[in-house]
């Protein structure tokens, strides 16, 4: 009987559900009786085949082979695969399309109904034949729906779509039997799903042409055959191919086209390279002239029909239009009306090209259009796209879609679809190295598309595939099964459930939320932003906003917030087995530490410079951490490309992309010390144009504590000269709290000044008082004091306890946190946790509104726009502002652009509106921070109990967070903490 049972073995497959669907992972549970739909791959007494159906496409073979491979991943086992089922017996996997012969033998008409775009299913028929104990039979109603089903088998045993990009091993098993159940999948959310190999000039292409592919010296068809078999593993089914000069066009290489119908990928050209051409490698101006539709039009004409030709047998989407050779506008018109006559004739030339050798009825070939930078403003001025085209509608480069299909748009019969970035070269700024676009960005702007019919092609430019693996994953799981995004909160459950796949249910907690960290620090400002630089123009670094001297130091917070994801990172690290080792590496602990260190040598930078304009001489040992941040850096990098999986990866990641001024190492500071003073202190909210101290000492002071906000306040006491000093602190008062009293500085690195927290004891704080005390310091010979202003003074006028109460001359409020809702059925808000620098922002607007400006009036939206409500309380007077900050989203289409209103104390309505001419400057710092701003000043606030109400009146908008101030606050990059409330 134990023996008995031990041959039953059920692997332990952590899939994304039963089916190897995109959702949940589900753990299959051990079974002790054997049953119809179970299969055993590999036991003690089994060993199981595979035979796939040779009348059908290459796919087949190439499916049964490569889940051959998978089997023998997890058990050591190479199955034999065949395409002669007489001669099989036993267990048997069985691979072929619905409409092959094979499968009309084994399963007849038992397996169901697969007959729509890229389904599959799979069945364990019982005694299909005499010989054959079990089938496994996995059918599709097409090629790529076949291998969709073949790989959802690899991924429920075990093997990742990742295993060869990310080197993400499964776990050994000796037998493996699986429970499975009849299935057939449904569609494809979107059609075609697929990646942009873009800017490949500093990773694919030099790891292709130096390290995998030297026989080629280039992304050629060995390359392409892993990308490929890449994207059917994700189910995803489209390529717009490397572009970049550095990169030969695809079809130089024969091989290439010839590896893309083998896998049954689509190709197309990007919204830069019309009709499958690759115009920085194919067009010569030397012998073929300006790439010129006016003065050269035979030329270019030809240089069309002599592709279209070419790839008449390719299954491809033929990008239509025409731009200059490298994503430049178009020559010979200068944009907008002019152009529009130009592009529609274009359009005209190109599909009768179609019509003369691919087929005549023209829209039987996919084709699509992207509006794309410039050619968007042509769009708007007109243009006529043959309504069997799909639009592609393009993002900003930095995640917000500009604009999406209206009423009329979303009748096309060639629909539309979105060309999204996950990595970008250009203005303002590049982000070529690490890949940190926000999952909950992602989610929201490719809803918002599907939900406006944006369905049939969406393309994600990855840049150089590593390291986006996981912005990857996430969008073609949601091209895919586009179900569980609905739900706003899913994006982190579904980080988590992909660790869980990667490396397993017991770490993949601690993994997500370190990831999730990561995307949430870089929404803030990305690695690549960190030098406060741009491009095009080039700029050089400068220091960045995040203040020293106030907020409790929001740099060193920013630091302290990185450091305790590297301790995160390297202590999950030491919990990951040695077999999957690279791939935490890969995954997880270059991108995360690598984010890390380049903030801190930035903002270690800062710290070097402000603290030696105060005399610190701790300033050299900022700039020694800082220089250490980039040194680490390059030794990340190097040991990425020449140690890891023994050299594989070599070439294949650059720290440095283009050479831009962020990735050079920090400039040299000036940090010698003047010795006239020996020590000196700097308290939390020091004010100064050029960071010098005041001459005057006496002119410390800290800002103002108070009961309800509790607040605790920083003081630095640091040294000048290069001996050791005994210091000394005496508060004034009993109730006045500091974390260190005394204490000795010294020349050693890292002990030349230390940080003093005060607090007030509000149990013996006198009440019904506003004083001033202070802290005296005391060391060699010296003394300065620090006042600490203390309030507390009963207020007169009672406070609401739902009220936001004011902290220093400002009320801070996470957007979320609304304190009552009115939904009217116009514009209604929702929740939107785990967004934006407050985590828990706010969005307006149904994106299926009738494409009519919902606003009439301020009084009409009184009486009939939904709105929010916040109470806050006012300690001071005055003038003051109020400042609502809201992600930079663009307008849902050209009925609508991004208002909202607000009034305060049912006061006059006025109306806010945030969008932004294209590549502004405002819009630049606005893509730079992910956030946008707008203040609406007040005339005078009194003291008390206070309402703002904010209107909804366009759809997309995403409020943030709300600062209500009365002036004179110190600036802030980052979020503030939210006002607290009374405590009743």
């Amino acid at each position: 009987m134990m023996k008995r049972l031990l041959s039953i073995v059920l692997f332990f497959s952590f899939g994304w559900n039963a089916h190897s669907q995109k959702g949940k992972p589900v753990k299959l549970n051990a079974v002790s009786n054997v049953r119809t739909n179970r299969f055993d791959f590999v036991t003690d007494q089994v060993k199981a085949s595979i035979v796939y159906a040779n009348d059908e496409t290459k796919l087949d073979s190439i499916a049964a082979y490569l889940l051959a491979a998978d089997i023998e991943r997890v058990t050591g086992y190479l199955p034999q695969v065949s395409t002669d089922i007489t001669t099989a017996k036993g267990n048997v996997i069985v691979i072929g399309t619905i409409h092959s012969s094979l499968m009309t033998m084994i399963a007849g008409k038992s397996i169901g109904k697969v007959d729509k775009w890229e389904c599959y299913g799979f069945k364990v028929v019982s005694k299909p034949l005499k010989n054959i104990n079990q089938a496994l039979v996995i059918t599709g109603s097409d090629a790529r729906g076949t291998a969709y089903g073949v790989f959802s088998i690899s991924e429920r045993i075990g093997v990742s779509p990742w295993y060869w990009w990310a080197d993400v091993k499964p776990a050994k098993q000796k037998m493996l039997s699986l429970q499975i159940d009849a299935y057939i999948s449904q569609p494809p959310s979107v059609k075609y799903r697929g990646i942009f190999i873009n800017d490949e000039d500093w990773g694919l292409q030099p790891w292709a042409a130096k390290t995998f592919e030297p026989e080629t010296k280039d992304i050629g068809p060995k390359t392409y055959a892993k990308v490929f078999e890449l994207l059917l593993r994700l189910k995803a089914n489209f390529i717009w191919t490397a572009m970049h000069p550095s990169t030969k066009a695809f079809f130089h290489y024969p091989g290439n086209a010839k590896m893309a119908e083998l896998y049954q990928i689509v190709i197309g050209s990007s919204h830069a390279e019309p009709m499958l051409r690759n115009n920085v490698g194919e067009w010569d101006e030397k012998t073929m002239g300006h790439f010129n539709y006016f003065t050269n039009k035979e030329k270019v004409a030809q240089y069309w029909e002599d592709r279209v030709k070419e790839s008449s047998h390719v299954n491809a989407i033929y990008s239509l239009g025409m731009r200059g050779v490298h994503d430049s506008p178009i020559e010979g018109v200068k944009g907008g009306k002019d152009a529009v006559p130009v592009i529609e004739q274009i359009f005209e030339d190109q599909r009768n090209l179609f019509k003369k050798y691919i087929n005549k009825d023209v829209t039987k070939v996919p084709q699509v259009f992207t509006p794309y930078k410039e050619v968007l403003d042509i769009y708007a001025s007109g243009l006529k796209v043959p309504d069997d085209v799909t639009l592609m509608w393009p993002d900003d480069n930095y995640g917000y879609i500009q604009r999406l299909s209206n009423d009329e748009e979303r009748k096309r019969s060639g629909g539309a679809g979105v060309y999204y970035h996950a990595s970008y070269w250009g203005r303002p700024h590049d982000y070529l190295w690490l890949s940190t676009t926000h999952p909950s960005l992602i989610r929201e702007e490719m809803m918002k598309a599907f939900a406006t019919n944006a369905k049939n092609i969406w393309v994600l430019n990855v840049g150089d595939i590593k390291p986006a693996e996981y912005n990857i994953q996430l969008f073609m799981d949601m091209a895919y099964r586009v179900d569980s995004f609905y739900n706003r909160s899913y994006p982190r459950r579904h980080l988590q459930q992909w660790a869980a796949c990667m490396f397993g249910e017991k770490p993949s907690k601690g993994i997500a939320d370190a990831l999730w960290n990561y995307y949430d620090l870089a929404w803030k400002r990305k690695p690549e932003f960190m030098g406060w630089s741009q491009t095009e123009p080039t700029t050089k670094t400068n220091y960045t906003q995040f203040n020293h001297f106030s907020y409790g130091d929001e740099a060193q917070r920013r630091i302290d917030h990185y450091q305790a994801l590297e301790d995160q990172v390297k202590k999950i690290r030491k919990q990951i087995p040695t077999t999957n080792d690279d791939a935490f590496y890969e995954l997880v602990y270059y991108p995360v530490v690598g984010a890390s260190l380049m903030n801190k040598k930035f903002l270690y930078h800062d710290k070097a410079y402000v603290y030696a304009k105060q005399n610190r001489a701790s300033a050299a040992d900022y700039a020694q951490m800082s220089q250490a941040a980039y040194d680490s850096i390059v030794k990340e990098t190097d040991y990425y490309n020449n140690q890891l999986v023994n050299g594989k990866w070599k070439n294949i990641m650059s720290m440095k992309p283009r050479d831009l001024p962020v990735y050079l190492p920090p400039a040299v500071i000036e940090t010698k010390i003047s010795s006239t003073d020996s020590w000196g202190i700097v308290p939390e909210g020091f004010v100064s144009k050029d960071s010098t101290l005041p001459k005057d000492d006496g002119l410390f002071k800290l800002p103002s504590f108070d009961p309800i906000n509790k607040q605790q306040y920083f003081i630095d006491i640091f040294l000048s000269v290069d001996k050791a000093v005994a210091w000394q602190a005496v508060p004034s008062a009993v109730w006045i709290k500091l974390s260190k009293t005394s204490g000795q500085l010294t020349p050693s690195f890292g002990n030349k000044q230390t940080r003093i927290y005060v607090t007030i004891d509000w149990t013996k704080a006198p009440k019904d008082a506003w004083l001033q005390q202070q802290v005296l310091f005391k060391a060699d010979g010296k003394q300065i004091s620090v006042a600490v202003n203390y309030n507390n003074i009963i207020l007169t006028k009672p406070i609401n306890p739902t009220s936001f109460i004011e902290n220093n001359g400002r009320v801070s409020i996470n957007a979320g946190n609304y304190t009552r809702k009115q939904d009217k059925g116009v514009g209604d808000w929702s929740l939107m946790p785990d967004f934006g620098y407050s985590s828990l922002s706010l969005s307006t607007g149904n994106v299926l509104a009738k494409d009519t400006a919902v606003l009439r009036d301020t009084n009409w939206l009184r009486s009939n726009s939904s709105y929010v409500e916040y109470d806050f309380y006012t300690i001071s007077s005055g003038k003051a502002n109020v400042t609502i900050f809201s992600v930079p989203t663009q307008p849902l289409n050209y009925a609508f652009s991004m208002r909202y209103a607000v009034s305060v104390d049912d006061g006059p309505i006025r109306i806010v509106d945030f969008r932004t001419a294209s590549r502004s400057e405002e819009w630049k710092q606005n893509v730079l921070r992910n956030r946008a701003e707008r203040t609406i000043p007040i005339d005078f606030l009194g003291k008390g109990n206070h309402r703002l109400r904010i209107y909804s009146v366009d759809p997309g908008v995403i409020l943030d967070a709300v600062s209500i101030d009365f002036g004179g606050a110190a600036k802030a990059y980052d979020v503030l903490q939210e006002g607290k409330k009374v405590s009743l």
